[in-house]
């Protein structure tokens, strides 16, 4: 099984460490972000991983070749001419990716203790394409599920903007958690081109193919996306 590290970002809420390096190379509890990311895949047997870069990509490249990376077999999908966002980044790493098995997606600068084998589990249960990590914490945007945590919409509670793909539904508003599993028959899918977000393909699929989520809330999350996020990052991962 593969999977793939969105490290490409800009970092700009991240500043200013992100001046000079990447935010997947920010330091909690003298462990990167990226380290840790890879070291949470090893722990379900994940080792081959595609990690994408753009801001910074030298450092990064660096980093995991002089650390062997940290005992797993990266391969870098190279966005240095231009950042194509997670949905872009997905696509652009399609040959990276390609095989017979589903393959996991996760942010660099998300740390969390998801089962992946309880996702994996509920992705074969459902037959799903694709299925998000998600839980109740607060969030301003969130994704729309039915009773069946089935992908039906997408609000932003801070601007009062939503958009609803599947109508009469009752639905659950949940946080996504940064995490997914998607099948490879995925890249035949996905409508979308050039720089675009990975929330616009999972609405438009979701209509015609399954996309479900997976609810966990008895773990650790945080967003390591500002520096302040690391004190709290460093008290709940060790």
């Amino acid at each position: 099984m593969k999977a793939m590290i969105f490290a490409a970002g800009l970092g700009t809420r991240f500043k200013p460490w992100t001046d000079e390096h990447p935010k997947a190379l920010a330091i909690v509890n003298n462990k990167s972000l990226l380290q840790r990311n890879i070291e949470y895949l090893q722990q379900y047997g994940i080792i081959d991983v595609v990690v994408n870069v753009h801001h910074f990509a030298d450092q990064v490249i660096e980093a995991i070749k002089n650390n062997k990376g940290w005992g797993s077999n990266i391969v870098i999908s190279d966005e240095r001419n231009e950042l194509l966002e997670t949905g872009g980044g997905l696509l652009k790493a399609q040959t990276l990716l390609q095989g017979t098995d589903p393959f996991i997606t996760l942010n660099a600068d998300i740390l969390t203790d998801l089962p992946l084998d309880d996702l994996l589990m509920e992705h074969k249960k459902n037959k799903a394409l694709i299925t998000l990590g998600v839980s109740n914490r607060l969030s301003s945007r969130n994704f729309l599920f039915n009773d069946s945590k089935l992908l039906c919409g997408w609000e932003n509670v801070t601007s009062g903007d939503k958009k609803i793909v599947i109508h009469n539904q009752k639905t659950h508003s949940k946080a996504y958690s940064c995490v997914a599993v998607f099948e490879p028959n995925v890249f035949g899918l996905i409508p979308q081109r050039g720089k675009f977000s990975l929330t616009e393909t999972y609405l438009s699929l979701t209509s015609e193919y399954p996309v479900y989520g997976y609810e966990y809330n008895e773990g650790r999350f945080i967003d390591v996306g500002k520096p302040e996020s690391v004190d709290i990052a460093e008290k709940m991962f060790l």
